[in-house]
């Protein structure tokens, strides 16, 4: 009986382990996954070229507008191949546009709860339709 109840002990304590080890690694995993997003995105702020916008095509055809110095380019990104389309100049492009896009998620949340319609006002509209 004692040696019963030593074995079921023995048992609770490594699942204890296991599980602590588990959230140890998810939360290293969190915090190294922070740390070389953080180092990217210092990389890229350095350079001197820059994705203004980017339209999908189709699932593997992209046309780009991306700023290089001071030159504004639109191209045509694929899978195998990127091509030149034209050189745009800075009064073409509507900046301000753009810019909205990197709004954060919480803004972009607000957005689209603004833009659902509301059960109530469903009726009153359809009811307004119909006079």
């Amino acid at each position: 009986m004692l040696l019963a109840s030593n074995g079921s002990l023995d048992g609770v304590v490594q699942l204890i382990t296991v599980l602590v080890i588990f959230v140890l690694v998810l939360f290293i995993t969190l915090y190294v996954t922070r740390w070389i997003a953080g180092f990217q995105k210092k990389q890229m702020n350095g350079s001197n070229m820059q994705v203004i916008e980017t339209m999908r095509l189709t699932p593997n055809q992209f046309v780009q507008i991306i700023k290089v110095g001071n030159q504004y380019l639109a191209i045509a990104v694929s899978k195998e191949q990127v091509t030149l389309l034209t050189k745009l100049e800075e009064d073409e492009i509507d900046l301000e546009q753009t810019n909205t896009q990197s709004a954060d998620f919480a803004t972009v949340l607000k957005q689209f709860k603004k833009s659902l319609p509301v059960k109530g006002d469903e009726e009153n509209t359809s009811s307004k339709d119909d006079e």
